[in-house]
């Protein structure tokens, strides 16, 4: 019997041992699972700027329809660029003729070279005046008699340039021809005939509405960020040029409007843009990604790493881009903060850092 229980004993002793070892190595397993894999930030300050985003139309600084004076035989001028007639997308210098009439009863009703002459004459004979005036030969009178007749003919010669330059459609300013009405050259045409549109969109302007909130950020002057979807790499400067002391009783808010800087011609008049105005700035901050936040009955917390475990830590938040935040409270510089992993997490969850 001893020995059989001896035997048994030692048996036992043979099996429990391993056992036990077993079911140690087995918990200290479990354990290591339990801890959740998460990868952290250190928490840094940098700057951060928060904007206001509205959205609006783009139109041209500059635009004009140019009608022709008087009749005449149109013709289209050559693009001294090009050597071809001018066509849509051209750009035309100030004072560059566009269009010219050709009217030959115009022209000889304005007889600019009879006027001429007569204004030549009219130089001559008061230098002559003159002359005799200053010694003597003739009166004052018959002196400003001469020089009232050189002021008539001087003025006949200007009337004549100025209906004769009527002949011609010039361009008013700088800028790109966006209309062009068809019309065969050498065909008469009737005065008041709209035979071009010219557009200068080097600076266009834009119409916004802002939020009445923000009725006291935003003030005449303020730089302004304007982008377009087919412009994604340009971002054009502008400022607010006008600001509507009014709010809407509708849409509560209030109306400005922008002069936008595009000396490149990359915006275009008519597009839809987005424009970003700076409200608020911060050149040191605590700043964290809105995607870590986790809200809840506390408000808003994150999570940090302390000797292996997470503390759900609640925080206050400042200004906001459209992916991050600053944080006024609750987290310091150089502490661990959980970007990833962050969905399971409890406060005191053992975790295990995958990457830093």
């Amino acid at each position: 019997m001893k020995f059989k229980l001896k035997r048994s004993n030692k048996w036992v002793l043979v099996v429990l041992i391993p056992f036990i070892a077993a079911c140690g190595n087995q918990g200290s397993q479990l354990n290591n699972e339990l801890a959740i894999p998460v990868s952290v930030n250190d928490v840094v300050k940098s700057p951060i700027v928060q904007f206001i985003s509205t959205t609006g139309t783009a139109t041209a600084a500059s635009q004009a329809t140019l009608n022709t004076d008087m009749a005449g035989v149109y013709f289209l001028v050559k693009n001294p660029r090009t050597g071809s007639e001018f066509k849509l997308g051209d750009i035309v210098e100030k004072g560059q003729v566009i269009v010219r009439l050709e009217n030959p009863e115009t022209e000889n009703t304005i007889a600019l070279k009879t006027k001429k002459l007569n204004l030549d004459i009219s130089e001559l004979e008061f230098q002559k005046q003159k002359s005799l005036f200053e010694k003597g030969g003739v009166t004052m009178r018959e002196m400003k008699n001469s020089e009232v007749a050189l002021a008539n003919a001087n003025t006949d010669y200007e009337n004549a340039k100025i209906q004769l330059a009527k002949m011609q459609v010039l361009a008013p300013f700088r800028g790109a021809i966006v209309d062009l009405p068809q019309i065969t050259s050498g065909t008469r045409v009737v005065a008041n005939t709209a035979v071009v549109t010219l557009m200068d969109y080097s600076k266009l302007l834009m119409e916004i509405n802002l939020p009445e909130k923000n009725i006291t950020s935003i003030n005449v002057g303020q730089e302004v960020f304007i982008t377009n979807y087919t412009l994604p790499k340009d971002t054009l400067q502008a400022k607010i040029n006008e600001l509507s002391p009014v709010v809407s009783t509708e849409t509560r808010t209030f109306k400005g409007k922008l002069v936008i800087n595009n000396p490149e011609l990359k915006l275009r008049p008519g597009m839809f843009v987005k424009a970003d105005i700076e409200v608020a700035r911060r050149d040191s901050a605590i700043v964290i990604s809105k995607e870590i936040i986790v809200s809840g009955n506390r408000g808003k917390t994150v999570f940090i790493v302390e000797k292996g475990a997470v503390r759900e830590r609640v925080i206050t938040t400042g200004l906001e881009t459209e992916t991050t935040v600053e944080v006024i409270e609750g987290l310091k510089k150089n502490e661990r903060v959980v970007t990833k992993g962050f969905e399971t997490l409890r406060n005191n969850s053992k975790v295990k850092i995958i990457n830093q």
